[in-house]
């Protein structure tokens, strides 16, 4: 069947050669579409493409993996719900239990390429300690490989990002529940959470890294963070991956005195405090890798329009093309526009 490019889905399939205008071979026969191939067609000028007939059975078996993945999620987060409990009870927790609970998902997860579908499937009205401890852990485990870690340094990042908040075990259930403004006792309480989280980690473990990014995930490189105000040469390498990680899902989670944020626009405000206060290069590479995947995705604007992200524009990577029916917004023209949210 032959569709535009515009119309494309994620895991359609080429059913033949693709080439642009000039008789450059752009895409081979039996290529499964994704964001970056959308992107290159349409950098080609190529408007339609044949693809493998749509079957409702492709769309279950797409359906059923994305509920596997999502009670594997779901699993991950009751399993940290339990450590969290072992750590408020005895100021410990079974590290087997991490590794455990951990390091299979990560092994799932490793052709997962569609991180923004990852993190969509995270999206919850009320965000906790548990979910948003794993959500941290799993993104931090994508940066660390888009900056080139190994393996093993990309499953001891994950595994920092996952434990950050155990200290917040200590802190007390008024304080960490809380809806309203704290007052500034009970806000320094709050912020002890992460030497709280340095000493639970040293009684677990004999990982003294894992137990400093506990310490130092809320420093900034300007050293305007806490508990130390170190500066960019003080945090370890893995706490500035950490740090962006957490930082990025904190502010896409709703709160009681601001409304949820779109993905889009947390990332550019991530992408903001990259010069400065968080590690350019981690910033960048979740930007860098994060920006395509939305290539593809159903969005709702700013003005209540629904459309698809069709091309990110290189100039000003967060007002893209987005088609609207038939016809489309140039985000980087129409200033006024932007992405509100994004959607499976």
């Amino acid at each position: 069947m032959k569709v535009h490019v515009t119309d494309l889905k994620h895991g359609d399939c080429l059913q033949t050669d693709t080439f642009n205008s000039v008789g450059l071979h752009v895409l081979p026969k039996g290529t499964v579409v994704q964001s970056e191939e959308i992107t290159i067609l349409i950098r080609h000028k190529i408007d339609y493409v044949d693809i493998e007939p749509r079957s409702m059975q492709q769309g279950g078996q797409v359906n059923n993996l994305q509920q596997d993945l999502k009670a594997n999620l779901d699993l991950t987060i009751q399993n940290y719900e339990a450590i969290f409990l072992e750590a408020l009870a005895k100021g410990s927790f079974t590290q087997t239990m991490v590794d455990n609970t951990l390091q299979p998902l990560l092994e799932s997860l490793d052709e997962q390429k569609d991180v923004v579908s990852l993190l969509l499937l995270f999206e919850r009205d009320d965000v906790d300690t548990y979910n948003h401890s794993l959500q941290v852990g799993l993104l931090s485990y994508y940066i660390a490989s888009w900056m080139g870690h190994s393996k093993a340094e990309r499953y001891e990042i994950s595994r920092a990002g996952y434990l950050h908040d155990i200290g917040k075990s200590q802190v007390p259930a008024g304080i960490l529940h809380h809806t309203g403004v704290l007052t500034p006792s009970q806000e320094e309480e709050l912020k002890r959470h992460t030497t709280y989280g340095y000493e639970i980690i040293r009684e677990s473990m004999k990982d003294e890294t894992t137990a400093l990014v506990a310490l130092q995930h809320h420093e900034f490189e300007d050293g305007s963070g806490y508990p130390g105000k170190l500066h960019k040469n003080d945090i370890h390498p893995y706490t500035r991956i950490v740090a962006v990680a957490n930082t990025y899902m904190g502010m896409t989670a709703a709160r009681a005195n601001q409304p949820k944020q779109g993905l889009v626009t947390v990332l550019r405000k991530v992408h903001e405090l990259g010069f400065g206060k968080l590690n350019g290069n981690a910033v960048q590479a979740l930007t860098g890798h994060l920006l395509p995947n939305f290539v593809g995705k159903t969005v709702q604007l700013s003005n209540g329009e629904m459309g698809t992200i069709v091309m990110n524009n290189p100039l000003d990577m967060f007002k893209p093309l987005v088609k609207v029916d038939e016809s489309f917004r140039d985000l980087s023209k129409e200033r006024n526009l932007s992405v509100e949210e994004v959607f499976i």
